[in-house]
């Protein structure tokens, strides 16, 4: 956006987090009434960013490697459903080198929607051949959250520090401070209503 001449607060940053890059840039473009015949380009070019932020600075959010050995331990399928572009992805798995964990990914770039719709958490669901009843999501975002709650999806918000006490997490069937805090307790609790 400063290549547009504009700065987001951290508060504009976090309304729009967990939306694809492209309905980001619409979002913003028209916020400040930009040209839209800049758009096609301004999403390269954020995709092209957050890929070299990714790789060269990201660090990830404490309890990553607990919370997939906790549940590579219960024999649990993993999967990622993300709006981001499968090349972020990717990028991702690669930095926090947890391919092996993973059965699958799916990202919503190029469905006919994005989070808050529900479609890419069903389609994830679909490729572990699971019923989306049975599934426990991880969601950093209030839209994200929408999304799993969507799909019938039990769904654990683990929000940034700069949005834990928004109410609207309140939707999800737990929320915890950080991903170090799930334990066999919390999952004794989800999974007693999961069906089989």
């Amino acid at each position: 956006m400063k290549e547009f001449g504009y700065d987001l607060t951290t508060e504009q940053y976090f309304t729009t987090t967990g939306l694809r890059s492209k309905e980001w840039i619409q979002y913003w473009f028209n916020y400040y009434k930009i040209d839209m015949k800049h758009a096609v380009n301004a999403e390269l070019r954020l995709n092209k960013i957050a890929s070299d932020l990714i790789k060269n600075e990201a660090l990830p959010r404490p309890g990553v490697r607990y919370i997939f050995n906790f549940f590579r331990e219960k024999n649990f399928t993993i999967a990622i459903a993300s709006s981001s572009a499968t090349a972020l992805i990717e990028a991702v798995i690669e930095k926090l080198n947890i391919g092996t964990y993973l059965t699958a990914y799916a990202s919503a770039e190029s469905l006919i929607y994005g989070k808050p719709h529900p479609e890419v958490y069903l389609n994830c669901a679909g490729m572990l051949k699971v019923n989306p009843l049975q599934c426990i999501c991880f969601e950093d975002s209030v839209t994200g959250m929408i999304a799993a709650k969507a799909a019938r999806m039990k769904c654990v918000a683990v929000p940034m520090p700069q949005t834990l006490h928004d109410k609207r997490f309140g939707l999800a069937d737990l929320v915890i401070a950080s991903l170090q805090d799930f334990n066999e307790e919390l999952l004794d609790e989800l999974t007693k209503t999961i069906s089989t």
